[in-house]
């Protein structure tokens, strides 16, 4: 058994929602990757709390409203719904949906306008600018490009318009010595590497005071002392974080211990406004900052960047009903290195369902399982004296936790599941260079414990499983039948290795091999 484990507080959020359309994969690949390192983190007995949620204000939602006559409410109403249905068809493990729109968040954001502002870091002066609608933010001239349509865009290749108007201002310049001794003294506080290097090398170009109100619309939350001004989308909507923890409210408060976020999981494309907006608004408001913002990649559609205008936004149902959740799940964490573009297609999801899962762990767990049924009276065999490789396959399985808790602890998603995968295909190995099959003939008792080995090595595999397939791995547990209370990472290893004489069933198989439809 590695270090013990670590019962303090772990809070973990995703990037909330902007819910002007329906949820596509790039939420879904987003939710999932959060909800795998929440899952690992209760399976090692830390206390979490994970949040999801939806951002629900601004022009663009009123604009999407307009548009289809109804109201920016009833907008956000029914489309924060597609969201939370999405965290259940994903089998999320969220504790809490917070949505923009609720009490709880307008009073937390007024709280942190107030602290700012108290601090002397807010004033009242006119803007003119660039702004795109699409992304909810200005650029600097020098950001954009007037294109031969006699349009101009911003970096993100959305159109920007140059809009006048009266604006509270952030004092954003009063920050950059700040945050970038910060990113030195916390070298982890930004992941990857090249999305810190993008910010400090932002920072370090020079940060202009930041608008941080509007007037040209009405959907957002009122500024305090001024109800002509709304929030600016990014005020309101990165103070959710804090805002689910109820810690402005009462620092002594049931989930007041969660704050500061151990980790904000975000799309690469918003680290600016997480990794130096949000910290330099807390600094101010002389709140605890997040220990760390990762920020994960695209994932492109056979190597296209989705957009709605190609037409190659996958809906997560669809994925979901045509391949199956946990099969989803285990191709995008297994498939992409977290925190790098990574691209998927209907053959690479096939191929590793088959490869990893239908060969992989699902044949060593039917193959092993079912011999014991037949050969061993359906009971768990004994361990008769282990060999050089029966131990040297069990140390490997018994090393998995160490190697597999620092991966996830650097958001190595990807790294930690082939080690996994590795160590299935190890035992596979084994298995057949034992020849279980033809000792039962010549070495019952040597039979018998080899496929004690191949056993519990499954039940090792299936325990590190759980953040990432939640349900095949429960099912996989129940084939050995491992009981409930055993189930957690403090029974991996020699604490809570498979006791001989216990009844199993026929396994059933876990993984079916995928077909490709016939077209």
């Amino acid at each position: 058994m590695a270090a013990m484990t670590d019962k303090t507080p772990f809070y973990i959020t995703t990037a909330i929602s902007y819910p002007n359309g329906k949820p596509h994969i790039g939420h879904a690949y987003e939710l999932i990757a959060t909800d795998a390192m929440a899952r690992f983190q209760r399976l090692d007995g830390r206390d979490v709390f994970f949040l999801t949620g939806t951002d629900e204000h601004g022009q663009k939602m009123q604009q999407t409203a307009r548009a289809e006559g109804i109201t920016a409410q009833e907008l956000a109403d029914r489309n924060s719904g597609e969201f939370q249905a999405m965290a259940q068809l994903l089998n999320a493990s969220n504790d809490d949906f917070i949505r923009t729109t609720e009490p709880r968040h307008h009073e937390a954001s007024s709280d942190i306008w107030k602290l700012m502002a108290e601090n002397g870091d807010i004033y009242k002066d006119s803007y003119a600018g660039w702004y795109a609608v699409r992304d909810e933010a200005y650029y600097q001239e020098n950001e954009t490009e007037l294109r031969a349509d006699g349009v101009r865009y911003g970096p993100q290749g959305t159109p920007v318009e140059w809009v006048e108007e009266e604006s509270y201002f952030f004092r954003l310049s009063e920050y950059q010595d700040k945050l970038l001794k910060h990113y030195e003294d916390n070298p982890d506080f930004i992941g990857p590497a090249e999305r810190r290097n993008e910010v400090v090398s932002f920072v370090k170009s020079g940060l202009k005071d930041l608008s941080i109100s509007r007037t040209t619309f009405d959907w957002g939350i009122k500024v305090p002392n001024d109800p002509s001004h709304v929030m600016y989308v990014w005020v309101d909507a990165l103070t959710n974080y804090i805002t689910a923890t109820g810690y402005l409210q009462d620092p002594n408060g049931p989930r007041a211990k969660y704050w500061p976020a151990d980790i904000h999981v975000i799309g690469k494309d918003i680290i600016r406004f997480h990794a130096v907006y949000w910290p330099a608004f807390l600094m101010s408001a002389r709140l605890p900052l997040p220990k760390r913002v990762f920020a994960h990649g695209f994932l492109l559609n056979k190597g296209e960047k989705m957009s709605k205008s190609l037409g190659n936004v996958v809906d997560p149902v669809n994925l979901v009903n045509h391949f199956g959740l946990d099969q989803v799940r285990y191709f995008f964490l297994r498939e992409v290195s977290f925190g790098q573009d990574g691209s998927y297609s209907e053959e690479a999801i096939g191929t590793r369902i088959n490869s990893d899962l239908a060969n992989g762990i699902g044949n060593l767990a039917s193959r092993s399982l079912s011999m014991i049924v037949k050969n061993c009276d359906g009971k768990i065999p004994e361990c008769g004296p282990l060999t050089d490789e029966d131990k040297a396959m069990l140390a490997q399985a018994d090393a998995l936790l160490a190697s597999t808790r620092e991966d996830m602890d650097k958001q190595m998603i990807h790294r930690a599941l082939a080690s996994i995968i590795a160590v299935v295909s190890e035992t596979d190995r084994y298995f057949a260079s034992q020849e279980p099959w033809a000792l039962k003939k010549t070495d019952p008792a040597r039979m018998g414990t080899v496929l004690y080995v191949t056993a519990e090595v499954v039940r090792q595999i299936a325990i590190l499983l759980q953040p990432f397939m939640p349900e095949s791995a429960g099912k996989l547990l129940d084939l050995v039948a491992a009981p409930a209370d055993k189930r957690g990472f403090t029974a991996l290893g020699e604490a809570g290795r498979l006791v001989p004489g216990t009844p199993l069933e026929a396994p059933k198989p876990v993984f079916p091999r995928y077909l490709a439809p016939e077209t």
